[in-house]
């Protein structure tokens, strides 16, 4: 059974709009799908199959707290064999924060206005993307299509895409995010609920390093925490790359 149904032409926002609503009785979360290169025709790797549903576990079998602190004293771990920062450059990346996470997962009400963000986002990201084709997965929310449909976006970070999911369904009840819009190593969110202070964003901001800390690392520059924070403060999408 293939894992994800793909339309052969552009998606409209729209079309993406209304196959959002109608979720709750279809089953089928809807995705706008971005391409290596939008004009080969395999759109890879969505037509080309490079799709491994198989080979991923359960995001429910997945604590986000615990994943979160794995990944992030990974990679705030100095190597001073190989290592293109001195271990002074890498601390100030992470300021305040030390090796220890020490961050515990913001307690929020579940958000609300998840969908109607989405939305708004989703003709966004159409006008910035107009060769984005829509795709179907069975799933129960966003976050877990990425699993179900064999996405390996961050591969190059870790292979099981449902410890991601975990993340995102976490996400999705704190911040009411949304999973948009995916590329072949890029994950597109909507978030009703963003961070509206530097203090909280801080907070938000070391989440996003554990999650993919190419946004940090090579997101753009000054390459810290603190940049970052202020860049996320009361925005309504979040964009993650995996180098």
């Amino acid at each position: 059974m293939r894992p994800l149904w793909l339309s052969t032409s552009p998606a409209s926002a729209d079309l993406w709009a209304r196959l959002l609503a109608e979720h709750s009785s279809s089953g089928l979360w809807p995705l706008l799908l971005d391409a290596h290169d939008p004009r080969d025709a395999e759109f890879r790797p969505w037509a080309s199959g490079e799709l491994f549903p198989e080979r991923m576990t359960s995001p429910r079998a997945h604590n986000p707290a615990d994943l979160l602190a794995q990944w992030w004293c990974a990679y705030t771990e100095i190597d001073e064999g190989d290592d293109l920062l001195t271990p002074d450059e890498r601390f100030a990346v992470t300021v305040p924060f030390t090796r220890t996470w020490s961050n515990p997962l913001l307690s929020h009400e579940p958000a609300t206005g998840g969908d109607e963000m989405a939305v708004e986002y989703a003709h966004v990201f159409a006008d910035q993307h107009p060769q984005a084709r829509l795709g179907l997965v069975a799933a129960a929310c966003g976050a877990d299509a990425l699993t179900a449909v064999g996405w390996d976006g961050p591969a190059n970070y870790d292979n099981d895409t449902a410890k991601f999911s975990a993340i995102v369904r976490d996400w999705e009840r704190r911040f009411g995010a949304r999973v948009v819009a995916v590329g072949i190593d890029t994950l597109h969110l909507s978030i009703a609920a963003p961070p509206t202070n530097t203090q909280d964003a801080l907070l938000v901001a070391a989440e996003h390093f554990a999650f993919c800390p190419d946004n940090i690392w090579q997101g753009f520059h000054p390459c810290t925490l603190a940049a970052y924070a202020e860049r996320i403060v009361g925005m309504n999408s979040w964009n993650f790359w995996w180098d």
